[in-house]
């Protein structure tokens, strides 16, 4: 019998750790991301956990006389009130703009696209003095809302109705128009298109604009200072509140109400993003 020449098992390559991921990145990709680490950390950490230190060097008392002190809590509940009022606003009203840019031709298309930018190019302080030029004592329009709550909605409306349309528009560009052409032959529905077609890809850019839209409107200053005229428990935002701390001496109380506005933005993006998840999953 012929003997038949048995050749040794060859051994399977190593498989690698699935935790154990070797880094791509090059000489120079390493250090545009040492220096770009480096300048986050002087504009943003370092700031930040400078305010937070100086909140907890006040201790759980400075939070307490903030949280019950009637004119700051008051403070509080206007801005987070008015910001999110805002920004639910802006996600249907944007949204809307923004797919009229998009799928819709009519006179004036451009000059709209240019002039949703505006409260993007104007200083604060002067969309302020056109919005108290409008709506303020002796308004050309008949509605006189300086020194009012609706002051507040109207200022925090404007400097922030761009992020939702300049976030959705890219997105809406970028959709494939066969992809609702071929649903819609299979006999879907124009609502089921957009249920489970449209919705769930502009959803991420609706909630990253959304995001920027909150962040903005609790954070602005500017544009209310002239229009809601500051006044304590009717027209009084954080950031107005925070300045009268600061400029009081009171930089332990004006850093706590800091940290619990950026306690408050947080959770918003928290939510957000859960929202964003789910409606996309479902779709």
């Amino acid at each position: 019998m012929a003997t038949v020449s048995v050749s040794a098992t060859a051994r399977p390559a190593p498989r690698r750790r699935a935790g154990s991921r070797r880094s791509t990145l090059t000489r120079g990709a390493a250090l545009g991301l040492g220096v770009s680490l480096v300048w986050f950390s002087l504009l943003v950490l370092i700031p930040l956990s400078a305010v937070v230190v100086t909140a907890a060097g006040g201790g759980w008392d400075t939070y307490v006389s903030i949280l019950t002190n009637e004119q700051t809590r008051a403070a509080i509940q206007l801005t987070v009130g008015q910001a999110v009022l805002v920004t639910c606003l802006n996600i249907v009203i944007g949204t809307i703009i923004a797919w009229v840019l998009v799928r819709d031709q009519f006179v004036g298309k451009r000059l709209l696209d240019v002039v949703i930018d505006i409260p993007f190019a104007l200083p604060t302080i002067v969309a302020g003095l056109v919005l108290l030029s409008l709506y303020g004592p002796n308004s050309p329009i008949g509605l006189e809302w300086a020194n009012t709550s609706r002051s507040v909605s109207l200022a925090l409306a404007f400097v922030t109705l761009p992020f939702i349309v300049r976030t959705v528009q890219p997105v809406l560009e970028e959709l494939d128009h066969d992809v609702e052409e071929a649903a819609a032959s299979l006999g879907a529905s124009r609502s089921t298109i957009v249920r489970r077609i449209i919705l769930p890809s502009l959803v991420p850019a609706i909630a990253a604009g959304a995001a920027l839209s909150f962040a903005r409107a609790i954070s602005e200053y500017g544009s209310l200072v002239l229009l809601s005229g500051n006044l304590p428990f009717k027209t009084e935002v954080v950031s107005v509140r925070v300045l009268s701390f600061v400029e009081g001496g009171n930089t332990a109380a004006a850093a706590a109400v800091a940290t619990i506005m950026l306690a408050v933005a947080l959770i918003v993006i928290v939510v957000l993003d859960v929202i964003q998840r789910r409606v996309a999953h479902r779709g």
